[in-house]
């Protein structure tokens, strides 16, 4: 009974064309992680949305296998950015140790209750949050720096919130990692690759907690573990990762900026996509 509630057919799921579907998604998010240094959150949630939703999964769980199944590929994704920004020593270990421990509560703790409220009004929250992220990125805005890099509480409290709101929307807490690290007087590169690293701790703590939240109710589910697709999972995370060291190699060739932008049109028209698809 729950099975068939959460999904209408498993021989649709994984069908070739299904399959083709995920590759492209996958090479189109890689591609614009590398061009932009952004994770693909933005991107993937409101398309897996709209493919889950075609494919049968039922109103009342489909953004949440979207968001656990975004999160879990950025697990991978992640770990490509690390060593890339490792490289070239902008990511600061002590922030990213500081606040570590904050992301991963706030993180599992807000799958854990995002499990049990409806998915209208996360995606209600996800369009308003990519709105502001589109804001930020079509104009360029960045915080003036005005106070010294805070201690552990400080950086323990601003991973919890950074945290809970990254998992909630699985976009891997770039955008406020990288405005709170520049408001600590952070230089940008070094914000910038410190965010990359932040990624890591709350798609692990995001994946666990939506495995764990949705175990229940997809445990008679072929190829689902809690709130993840694991063919979509492991499709789209290998090719993301074939795609984004090719958008890093051209991303000096072609303008940040107009990229930037277009990036943050598109992100904000899918997220208003999904949220006319399930509210």
């Amino acid at each position: 009974m729950v099975a068939s509630k959460i999904l209408k057919s498993e021989i649709d799921m994984l069908s070739i064309e299904w399959m083709l579907l995920y590759i492209l998604l996958g090479f189109f998010a890689g591609l614009m992680a590398g061009l932009l240094g952004v994770g693909g959150g933005g991107i993937l949630v409101p398309l897996l949305v709209s493919i889950f939703s075609k494919q049968g999964v039922s109103a009342d769980n489909v953004v949440h296998l979207a968001l656990g199944t975004t999160l879990a590929c950025m697990i991978i994704s992640s770990i490509a950015s690390i060593r890339a920004h490792a490289a070239q020593g902008t990511v600061l270990w002590k922030v990213v140790y500081g606040m570590a421990p904050g992301i991963m509560v706030g993180a599992f703790l807000i799958t854990r209750i995002a499990a049990k409220v409806n998915s209208a009004y996360i995606a209600i929250f996800f369009a308003l949050f990519m709105a502001l992220v589109a804001g930020q990125m079509f104009l360029n805005w960045r915080p003036k720096a005005s106070r010294k890099p805070a201690k552990f509480r400080g950086l323990f409290l601003a991973g919890t919130g950074i945290g809970s709101v990254s998992a909630l929307a699985a976009v891997g807490g770039g955008f406020l990692a990288v405005t709170y690290l520049s408001y600590q007087n952070v230089e940008m590169k070094k914000a910038i690759g410190t965010s990359s690293a932040i990624g890591f701790p709350i798609a692990i703590a995001g994946t666990v907690g939506y495995m764990m939240s949705g175990w229940s109710q997809t445990l008679s589910v072929p190829y689902t573990i809690g709130f993840i697709y694991v063919p979509a999972f492991l499709v789209i995370a290998i090719a993301s990762s074939i795609a984004a060291p090719y958008g890093a190699r051209y991303s000096h060739r072609l303008p940040e900026t107009h990229l930037k932008k277009i990036f943050a049109v598109l992100s904000l028209v899918l997220s208003i996509k999904m949220l006319f698809s399930v509210v």
